[in-house]
């Protein structure tokens, strides 16, 4: 899943960051909503995290530009205030949540999770192909009922490639969707991941190599 965090306050906004990507998420990070409409304008994100109470552009003002674009993106609106004239205003302005500060990391992760799962192709909370099971909230993956130990890379590429439901998903797309903005594309990161993961799905193989495409479960 890609995260766009759109905090003003630097040492909150990286907490935040360094929260998620223990998740599994690929984040970036920008500080006001001059940044935020940037991004936005090049990369397709998932979920964005906005900070209502920003600088300049403020948050309402990305938040309906964000509302408008044909490729939704999900907004989760944060602010100091937590009165509900505030939370029933953001939501309103076309947020899909609304979260109060100060919030419980555990709180924000569930409702990141929640308004991903509006999107236009919903996907089921829990993934579940053969004898594989993930598990994204829990962070669980196993496989006839083993547990398989998962670095976090390996398991937001196997959440995407169960989540794509057999769909060829191209390396680059891997790259786009998994990583953050600080991958080289130019490595070969996600072959090297996708052959560890590989290597402990065990036999028989699920994730298949298709020439000149990519791969799919």
């Amino acid at each position: 899943m890609r995260v766009l965090v759109v905090e003003d306050h630097a040492e909150l906004a990286e907490s935040v960051a360094r929260v998620l990507r223990r998740e599994g998420m690929a984040v970036d990070v920008v500080y006001d909503g001059e940044g935020a409409l940037e991004r936005t304008s090049v990369v397709d994100y998932d979920v964005v995290v906005l900070d209502r109470d920003l600088p300049g552009i403020h948050g309402d003002e990305v938040c309906g530009a964000l509302v408008e674009e044909p490729a939704r993106t999900r907004v989760l609106m944060l602010t100091a205030s937590g009165t509900i004239a505030d939370r029933v205003e953001g939501l309103t302005l076309g947020a899909d949540d609304y979260l109060p500060k100060p919030f419980a990391y555990a709180e924000l992760v569930a409702r990141i999770r929640a308004v991903a799962r509006r999107s236009a192709t919903a996907v089921p909370p829990v993934l579940v192909h053969g004898d594989l099971r993930l598990d994204p909230a829990q962070r669980i993956a196993t496989r006839s009922g083993d547990r398989l130990a998962l670095t976090p890379k390996e398991f937001a590429v196997l959440e995407y490639l169960l989540a794509a439901q057999g769909r060829v998903v191209s390396a680059e797309e891997l790259l786009e969707r998994v990583w953050d903005e600080a991958a080289d594309p130019f490595t070969t990161t996600v072959k090297a991941t996708i052959n560890r993961l590989r290597s402990k799905l065990g036999a028989p193989p699920l994730v298949e190599t298709v020439p000149r495409g990519g791969y799919r479960i």
